[in-house]
């Protein structure tokens, strides 16, 4: 696994990156959520989206969460993601016998994985969801190269196991966190401008299930 052998010091971190090829970025957004929960930090998605591409060629980048369609502030979030490069997948949250509401995306993830996978050399995978394991086995032995990038403490070992490459969220965070009156670097792709800045809106923080 090229995870052990960067450990071993065999390859330099950027030979083992050079020939990543076309780049496909899955994010949960649930799971990165309660990631920068854990951190004690706010994920600036322009940072990530550079962090994660790497230089290298973008296919796509998905970001998959729950959704509460009465939620202004959640919408108004999603927009900012789609006008800046995510292609945002959203499934309607679903109210469980405690209360709590939650809307499992590992489907959706997972097909559009083996959907794309003859568009893609290199999946990067933003989850620690051992269900995805099975998925990116799969896609493995298509012969895609996959990264899983995911907090530690919430990674399931079998994700790893599968994976050509882990990265710990915690070894990244600051190149991804949000800074005191930090500008993006560009504006929407529709040139219509913002209608409203996350980094103002914490209400889709409490719903990304």
């Amino acid at each position: 696994m090229l995870n052990n052998l960067e450990n071993d010091s065999i390859f330099t971190p950027e030979q083992v990156l050079e020939n990543r090829g076309r780049v496909a970025i899955f994010i949960d957004g649930s799971n990165l959520f309660y990631a920068a929960l854990q951190l004690g930090i706010e994920i600036d998605y322009t940072k990530l989206l550079c962090r994660l591409t790497g230089g290298s060629r973008l296919l796509r980048s998905f970001f998959y969460t729950g959704v509460d369609r009465t939620n202004e502030k959640q919408q108004g979030f999603l927009l900012w993601m789609r006008r800046n490069g995510y292609r945002v997948i959203a499934k309607d949250l679903v109210q469980l016998p405690d209360g709590s509401k939650k809307a499992n995306l590992d489907v959706e993830i997972a097909v559009d994985m083996m959907a794309l996978v003859d568009s893609y050399d290199t999946a990067v995978l933003v989850s620690g969801d051992g269900d995805l394991a099975y998925a990116v086995n799969s896609v493995s032995y298509r012969g895609v190269r996959v990264e899983v990038v995911s907090l530690r403490s919430m990674t399931s070992d079998s994700l790893i196991n599968v994976s050509d490459r882990y990265i710990d969220l915690e070894a990244i965070k600051e190149d991804i966190q949000k800074t005191p009156r930090q500008s993006y670097p560009y504006r929407p792709l529709s040139g219509i401008g913002f209608l409203e800045d996350p980094r103002t809106s914490d209400g889709h923080l409490e719903i990304q299930e």
